[in-house]
């Protein structure tokens, strides 16, 4: 696979594989959880960051210097979790886990799955 810019990566699997080897797991598991709750979810590169499109952008993920991330792409929905995302470090839109952690899977398939109703009820609505 040629690159034309190597910091700018082509498609999800390229993403984790510019990541450190510590934070690959996390981000596949991640991936895995979106695919399950969303199989027929179109994967791609947004703004540089690996996202699931599913009608409209579903959610992301991404990594930083200390976290793997999970983007929900969603105000009201980490407004509405709040209660359920205790112990979670959250930054507006973006839920953080620390690479290698044990991912909350049952917290994160209920939001993808929450980000799906929206973009299917959008969808429906533009109809």
């Amino acid at each position: 696979m040629s690159r034309s810019n190597a910091s700018t990566p082509l498609n999800i699997d390229d993403y984790i594989l510019m990541q450190p080897e510590t934070f690959q797991t996390t981000l596949e598991e991640l991936r895995a959880i979106v695919k399950m709750v969303v199989p027929k979810a179109e994967e791609c590169i947004s703004y540089q960051v690996p996202s699931f499109k599913h009608h409209y952008m579903l959610v992301g993920i991404g990594a930083n210097k200390k976290y793997c991330s999970l983007y929900t792409m969603s105000s009201t929905l980490t407004r509405e979790l709040k209660s359920e995302l205790k112990g979670i470090t959250v930054s507006g839109m973006t839920l953080h886990f620390l690479p290698g952690s044990k991912l909350p899977v049952t917290l994160i398939k209920k939001i993808v799955k929450m980000r799906a109703k929206e973009n299917e009820t959008r969808a429906l609505k533009k109809k």
